[in-house]
């Protein structure tokens, strides 16, 4: 046994992991650490980890104060006294997470309450962590005692570098991290949501449980190989690891019968049990194969989440809105969808503006079919949502991110503008949500044709407007060249533009009765809806707090 046994129980651990050649630590610098982080380079031999762990958490930049080793020997005998340590209470901000065992021995296990008590006392600003016993329960075997383990995990919660996430410790960090989950399932993990949809009777509590399923239910094996590659890559790996549970999730109980309110504790289950179907290293392929966002993009996304919860108030913990209640059956009439599909598009769009409710802005029922009271009356409301139903009982529509005002950027030129959360969907005769191709495919930005009346708006035209602070946070990090970055609404005087996602533009004339599709072949997709139809209903629906 090495110096880093004292808290393991080795009757429990895979014997692979006790091996104790000599493999040396051979990396120098910080970025030379992420490919043998990813292939598991020190996962089978338990001291190498342990020094990679440490050399990892001492390169953590930190406040100027960040108690050590030597405060935990100062203050724990104060704060434990002679009470026994399997008996301490947890504290509020744990969320009443269990204490995973990770093969830890008895000693090791009182080992964490006692550590969770004294950062308790150092870090009062801390207030909400669930995530933190199981931090400390893998550190443990990786120390050589509970001061060095006290010290590791407070270089990780110290952590003043504003681009380096890296643990939530409010309610409204962990929140946001929740929405921001479910925004990226959303648009990356497409048949998991639609099957989340489905089964659930809120997907934003579902997603809500992402954390536990890494910091609580994952295995030993599985945790600490995603642990090597977070402490070098970022909060990002939780996200991709998580997205990577949800996908298997799906394939390996798609067939199988869920009930909705059983959801959460069925995929609790299989990430529990994800050694009978999954491998480590196949769970860390399947996440690094996803495209996701760049860290900067995750970072904006995240921060217009917090914004959004700020800004209702949601700043400490309280029972999540469900989403069917946003959708109140009693206030919602609409001539297009029924109360349940409009519950479905809620579940499409960024979860920040799902905590708002519909607000009719416009319909051609009441306002008419003139294009200039449809400006009229959205101008003003960001985002918008765009439902058409057509003579032939077709349904479609669009989620509109920025305001239709943006199109007088342009001046008298037809003007594109729009962000890469905007989205096109149908519902009758079958429900389908494409991607826009601005952020999928970029080749086929410019290749949609235009309706004859709107060709005159060359390349040249195309004006890229500024994002607002709370809306496109990934695009709004990256600039995309200008004839490209805003082509997904475009307006003016004689008809309307909304396009572009996975092949798919909408065409609306200045009367608002008459549409024409274009659907790119290139996508093995159904049309929007016919490729020239009469219009019924339009509406424009907005959000209200």
């Amino acid at each position: 046994m090495d110096e880093y046994s004292r808290f393991v129980d080795w009757d429990k651990m895979d014997a692979t992991v006790q091996s104790q050649d000599a493999k040396g630590l051979t990396c120098t610098e910080f970025q030379d650490f992420k490919q043998p982080a990813r292939q598991g380079h020190w996962a089978k031999n338990h001291s190498l980890r342990a020094k990679v762990y440490h050399k990892l958490i001492n390169n953590i930049p930190c406040r100027t104060v960040t108690p050590d080793a030597n405060v935990y020997r100062d203050i724990v005998v104060k704060l434990v006294g002679k009470r026994n340590s399997s008996s301490l209470p947890l504290p509020e901000f744990v969320d009443n997470s269990l204490i995973p065992t990770y093969c830890l021995n008895a000693e090791g296990i009182g080992a964490v309450r006692k550590i969770i008590l004294c950062i308790e006392n150092q870090f009062p600003d801390i207030s909400f962590c669930p995530a933190l016993p199981s931090v400390i329960a893998l550190l443990l075997h990786y120390s050589k005692d509970e001061a060095e383990c006290f010290e590791q995990v407070c270089r990780i919660l110290a952590c003043n570098d504003p681009s380096k996430r890296l643990i939530d410790q409010t309610f409204l960090a962990f929140e946001s991290s929740c929405m921001t989950f479910g925004d990226l399932a959303n648009k990356y993990c497409k048949a998991a949501h639609k099957l989340m949809v489905a089964v659930s009777e809120d997907v934003l509590e579902v997603y809500s449980d992402w954390q536990h399923w890494l910091f609580g239910e994952l295995p030993l094996m599985y945790i600490a190989r995603v642990f090597d590659v977070f402490l070098v890559e970022g909060y990002k790996v939780l996200y991709r690891v998580a997205l990577a549970l949800l996908k298997f999730f799906r394939k390996v109980r798609a067939q199988q019968r869920m009930e909705s309110d059983s959801i959460q504790q069925e995929i609790r289950a299989f990430v529990r049990d994800i050694a009978t179907s999954v491998s480590p290293e196949r769970l860390l392929e399947k996440a690094f194969a996803i495209r996701l966002f760049s860290r900067k993009e995750i970072q904006l996304l995240q921060m217009a989440n917090e914004k959004a919860l700020q800004q209702k108030g949601i700043t400490v913990k309280q029972k999540r809105q469900n989403v069917h209640l946003a959708v109140h059956a009693e206030n919602f009439n609409s001539e297009i969808v029924s109360v349940k599909e409009m519950r479905d598009i809620w579940s499409w769009i960024p979860e920040r503006f799902a905590l708002c409710q519909p607000l009719l802005l416009f319909t051609t029922l009441e306002h008419g079919s003139s294009l200039t009271r449809f400006y009229s009356h959205t101008e003003g409301h960001e985002p918008t949502l765009l439902l058409i139903k057509t003579t032939a009982k077709e349904v479609c529509g669009a989620f509109l991110s920025t305001d239709w005002s943006e199109r007088k950027r342009g001046g008298n030129k037809l003007s594109f503008f729009g962000t890469g959360e905007c989205f096109v969907f149908r519902l009758q005769p079958e429900v389908e949500r494409y991607e826009w191709v601005i952020i999928k495919h970029p080749e086929l930005a410019t290749t949609s044709s235009e309706p004859a009346h709107c060709a005159s708006a060359d390349s040249s035209t195309l004006s890229s407007s500024s994002t607002s602070s709370n809306l496109s946070p990934f695009l709004s990090a990256r600039r995309l060249p200008s004839k490209t970055a805003s082509m997904f609404m475009a307006g003016s005087s004689e008809c309307i533009i909304i396009g572009g996602g996975d092949g798919q533009a909408l065409y609306l004339d200045s009367d608002l009765n008459h549409g024409r599709t274009s659907h790119c072949s290139t996508f093995n997709n159904q049309p929007l809806c016919s490729e020239s139809f009469q219009i019924s209903v339009l509406e424009v629906w907005g959000f209200r707090d």
